[in-house]
């Protein structure tokens, strides 16, 4: 380990390519070390390390203080390497659910997530902590990917109506008892599942009253109207963990407001989701006869033209992959000024629309992730 401390806590704090896992007192220890070498974090006492340190050799853990969760979360979201969105970092708001202890409590801290976060539209970027792992990793979870997702319906071996990305979990559902609309559609609302450690999941009803939908038409023309194109208002991921200081939470659903390339271009246009690039076409009478007329790429601009016109419209907060690329460069001069590098994905940087005209196209970012951190996790089903 190199003689330099910061150096030292850097090696403490990486999470890639790690082999053994680093034992709690030392990630207690660096994460209490970076919020004193941060000048936007909470004072941090210096005997609040052994403090800590004590607490795990008592009972083999310790507890966050709300200001060390709040940062600590906002921290998570700094470090996320796939996240254009983190020139808001500061901004989160940190709903502190650690006391839910049943199933019902979960279920109703996710509504109260959605409600929050949703707040008419005037989206506020938002995570729900619900109780930590115990030693043995074992902790509350969420099943799905997103708290608002629409169900994928099997019609039969390659025909799926609604979300083909949710047909495994829309299957999971229906075996666990789940009752969808007697007249189904390709916008059914999934329900939410929830599982203890040691206990079977169990089904809780679609947060219908606390998600807000939008539906979506073209700005100069009815002509999609006749598909009847909907999407939530709020993506709330659901499905990965956060790490704080060597604790980690299974259950913390997190959630900012939309790009619209990641509905206008990946979830309505994508071959193995909606697929609706051949109808929008179509209904914009596009000449489809061959790819060099680029009628796709005509489409899938209309069809994120759309997208950004309908939520406007409804007041529910959107931003384009344009203005998405500029504040992440301000995102980077903003942390560049303060002395820290800004590590990424460079393929989830990228916008998946006019990809080569964004700013972060020609730049290059160590995908290394560091703690703390919102991480995938193994799928419960």
């Amino acid at each position: 380990m190199s003689s330099c401390p910061f150096l030292a806590l850097s090696e403490r704090l990486r999470l890639t390519g790690r082999k053994k896992p680093i034992p709690l007192t030392q990630s207690a220890k660096a994460f209490f070390q970076l919020l004193q070498s941060e000048k936007e974090a909470p004072t941090i006492a210096a005997s609040r390390i052994q403090q800590a340190q004590a607490q795990i050799t008592k009972s083999g853990t310790y507890q966050l203080t709300l200001p060390e969760l709040t940062y600590g979360c906002r921290l998570a979201w700094r470090n996320s390497v796939r996240c254009v969105g983190r020139f808001f970092w500061s901004k989160l708001d940190v709903l502190d659910q650690r006391h839910a202890s049943t199933e019902e409590d979960i279920y109703h801290g996710c509504l109260q997530h959605l409600k929050h976060a949703t707040h008419h539209g005037d989206i506020r970027s938002t995570v729900t902590v619900f109780p930590p792992a115990d030693s043995k990793g074992r902790g509350p979870r969420i099943w799905n990917y997103q708290l608002s997702r629409y169900a994928g319906y099997r019609i039969n071996k390659k025909q799926i109506l609604g979300d083909p990305a949710e047909a495994d979990f829309t299957d999971l559902c229906l075996h666990l008892g789940w009752i969808p609309p007697k007249k189904r559609t390709p916008f059914d609302l999934l329900p939410i599942v929830i599982s203890l450690p040691e206990k079977k999941p169990r089904l809780f009803p679609p947060p219908k009253k606390v998600t807000q939908e939008v539906s979506i038409r073209h700005p100069d023309s009815p002509c999609l109207n006749s598909l009847r194109l909907r999407w939530v208002a709020l993506p709330v991921v659901s499905n990965m963990k956060l790490e704080i200081g060597g604790i980690s939470f299974p259950a913390a659903p997190f959630s900012g407001w939309y790009m619209e390339t990641e509905i206008g271009t990946r979830n309505f246009a994508d071959e193995n989701r909606y697929n609706l690039l051949p109808d929008v076409a179509r209904r914009l009478r596009l000449d489809t006869s061959r790819p060099s007329t680029l009628w796709k790429d005509r489409a899938l601009v209309e069809l994120n033209r759309a997208v950004l016109h309908s939520f406007q419209k409804a007041g529910v907060r959107i931003i384009d992959h344009h203005s998405a690329s500029a504040s992440h460069l301000r995102f980077e001069q903003d942390e560049s000024k303060k002395g820290r590098s800004v590590r990424g994905l460079w393929d989830w940087l990228i916008p998946p629309l006019s990809g080569s005209t964004s700013p972060l196209w020609n730049r290059s970012y160590d995908p290394t992730e560091y703690s703390p951190n919102f991480l995938t996790q193994k799928s419960p089903y």
